[in-house]
């Protein structure tokens, strides 16, 4: 049973890409608040509630994406573990990179898993059905 209270916080520059998790998240009738960034700073500042409001309580989930402006996606994580109020934060990274290193280098920051975008809309709403069930289920 999904936590319908426990929010997402999806960190996505790509408005198309944004606007295909909502999509995804409405297909499967995923109600949980979605807050939503473009940027990884702008994602830690408000997880940290410095210089706009602070998520709270912490999302229970973050869809990460790696390709972002100013500090990517691999930044933001090694941000995200080094901070003592956020490094239990479960997050996934969803992204189109199929690159062995970057691969790599998501799960040495201990991301709950790592999915390349699929090209169809109901791969991808699959993918995101899939992930956020069995995150926000505990299981």
């Amino acid at each position: 049973m999904i936590d319908e209270t426990a929010s997402i916080l999806l960190v996505e520059d790509d408005r198309v890409d944004v606007m295909t998790v909502q999509r995804a998240l409405k297909k499967h009738a995923i109600d949980n608040p979605l807050h939503v960034t473009r940027t990884a700073t702008d994602a830690l500042a408000m997880l940290r509630g410095e210089g706009q409001a602070k998520i709270s309580p912490l999302p229970a989930l973050i869809l990460l994406d790696l390709n972002l402006p100013r500090m990517s996606g691999i930044e933001f994580l090694r941000e995200l573990r080094q901070d003592p109020d956020l490094r239990h934060l479960a997050v996934i990274v969803l992204t189109s990179s199929n690159e062995p290193n970057d691969r790599a280098a998501a799960f040495r920051y201990d991301v709950e898993d790592y999915i390349v975008k699929p090209h169809s809309f109901d791969e991808f709403a699959t993918a995101i059905r899939t992930v956020i069930t069995d995150a926000l289920s505990g299981e």
